[in-house]
């Protein structure tokens, strides 16, 4: 093995006397450097590319955001949220319409307690296998069957 090594390595300092073979030896460096010059170059645009992207649907997110507020801006100077606010605030009411006060002992009695529900559900779900229940899932979810489920417990 050692002796292999050792004339590889004869036969290559004997080539380096050879102008034809150095000049080889250069062009493969030149060609080298070249290609990984070129490859650092295509991960620089690539990266810049990718952060490029993202700034622009960061910058889409904000134009679409500010656009929401504007609308919003301009419900709150609309008559209809002056008359809802002040329907709520003060208690009001158009014309002809009559305003009950319920207390909120009262209100509360007839409501569903969110909580329950949901963990009984999760201990439902989790007796059946998988498959089961996301089938019954997609079942409740087209033919609205929580949604009755929830009103007949009332």
């Amino acid at each position: 093995m050692l002796t292999k090594i050792k004339t590889h390595l004869k036969t290559f300092v004997k080539n380096l006397g050879d102008l034809r073979f150095v000049g080889q030896v250069v062009f493969v460096i030149i060609i080298l450097l070249t290609s990984w010059s070129g490859i650092k170059a295509i991960q620089t645009n690539y990266e810049l590319q990718k952060r490029i992207a993202r700034l622009q649907q960061e910058v889409e997110v904000q134009r679409l955001e500010n656009q929401n507020l504007a609308l919003e801006n301009q419900y709150l100077e609309t008559d209809r949220f002056l008359e809802l606010a002040a329907r709520r605030q003060f208690g009001k009411g158009a014309p002809g319409e009559k305003v009950y006060i319920v207390p909120s002992n009262v209100a509360l009695a007839h409501t569903i307690d969110a909580t329950t529900t949901v963990e009984e559900d999760t201990e439902q779900k989790a007796e059946k296998p998988a498959y089961q229940q996301n089938l019954e899932d997609w079942v409740n979810f087209f033919f609205r069957k929580s949604d009755n489920k929830l009103l007949s417990s009332s």
